[in-house]
């Protein structure tokens, strides 16, 4: 699916150049940003001249004050909260999700006056959080990062959320995991709007080899399973994602196409363990994780990666590590107590 791009409204009815708003959220991510602005830069014009000759780009806000990142970098809006009409996306850059009102609601106002005149939006990193919260993301997928998906879960559970693609365009709505993803997305929209030339121009001078497409998968290595197989990849970040034990084998195997004995002879074959040992251990490991981390209860842990009580967790876990839960647990505080006496 792509995204509708409206062309926006000129004195004497022509088409212009390709224009981007972007709103930045208090400590917002610098790189996501970056990459995204900067892309659009190196495509408007040739090499690296930066003139605003194919797109343009403005940082909205409802103040002049300065917009701080996570990073401590502080940003300078361009523009106040003009049409939205006038532009063919509004871009927000999210960052820390600990950020306590991350946009006022001149802002949200602002969203959702976009949304009413069917301009795009985009949530870039935790932006899709800020979109979600203003209830603009519910009828549309969001792509958000593995590191987010729990949180994005517990924060809208009557959401359709996906953390193993770098990015979704979803009719009038698009997400992005963040990071350098940011440039794949930019990439896209550029070579969709402008062309490939200038697409190509842009990612040669940020020493990007090719932009990534909407179908690849984030990097990530539950287990520290190294698979070259997209497949495998996407159903060990789904299993990342599920450590609850809600999601089924078979839905597993149907969100990257496959049956299920299909995907039960692909993981014997590439990684020797079957899907069903493989999201055994991914749960466990979290749940070694947690044992080590604090003093939750037991019963806490044992429900959290799912199981119903914690003798059934605990009879797992010994199984496969040779080593209670609570064995775990109080060998980690004894050797973080000679620690501290060593120190």
């Amino acid at each position: 699916m792509t995204i509708s791009v409206p062309k926006p409204a000129t004195a004497d009815g022509s088409s212009q150049k390709l224009r981007i708003g972007f709103i930045l959220a208090r400590s917002f991510t610098l790189s996501a940003f970056a990459l995204f602005v900067d892309t659009l830069r190196l495509a408007s014009d040739e090499l690296d001249r930066s003139g605003r000759v194919l797109a343009d780009w403005h940082v909205l806000n409802g103040s002049r004050n300065l917009i701080p990142s996570s990073c401590g970098v502080q940003v300078a809006p361009t523009s106040d909260f003009i049409d939205p009409v006038h532009f063919h996306y509004i871009v927000v850059v999210g960052g820390l999700l600990t950020a306590k009102e991350p946009v006022d609601r001149d802002t949200i106002a602002y969203l959702h006056r976009a949304s009413a005149a069917k301009v795009p939006l985009i949530g870039v990193c935790t932006g899709t959080f800020i979109l979600a919260a203003a209830g603009l993301m519910k009828q549309h997928q969001t792509c958000v990062s593995w590191l987010h998906f729990q949180a994005f879960r517990e924060q809208f559970p009557d959401h359709r959320v996906r953390s193993d693609r770098l990015y979704n365009l979803d009719r009038n709505r698009g997400s992005c995991a963040g990071g350098s993803s940011a440039a794949d997305m930019a990439a896209s929209i550029v070579r969709r709007y402008i062309s490939k030339a200038a697409e190509r121009n842009a990612m040669e001078v940020l020493q990007i080899e090719k932009a990534r497409s909407h179908l690849h998968i984030q990097p990530r290595r539950p287990l520290a399973i190294d698979s070259a197989d997209t497949r495998i990849r996407a159903v060990l970040i789904l299993m990342e994602g599920h450590l609850d034990g809600t999601i089924t084998i078979p839905k597993m195997a149907a969100a990257v196409g496959l049956s299920r004995r299909q995907l039960e002879r692909l993981f014997l074959s590439e990684v020797k363990m079957s899907p069903m040992v493989v999201y055994k251990k991914v749960r466990m490991e979290h749940a070694k994780t947690l044992l080590m981390r604090g003093p939750a209860p037991l019963i806490e842990i044992a429900v959290e990666v799912g199981f119903s009580s914690a003798s059934h967790f605990s009879r797992v876990f010994k199984a496969l590590y040779g080593i209670t839960p609570t064995q775990l647990r109080s060998d980690a505080l004894t050797g973080d107590r000679a620690a501290a006496k060593s120190a």
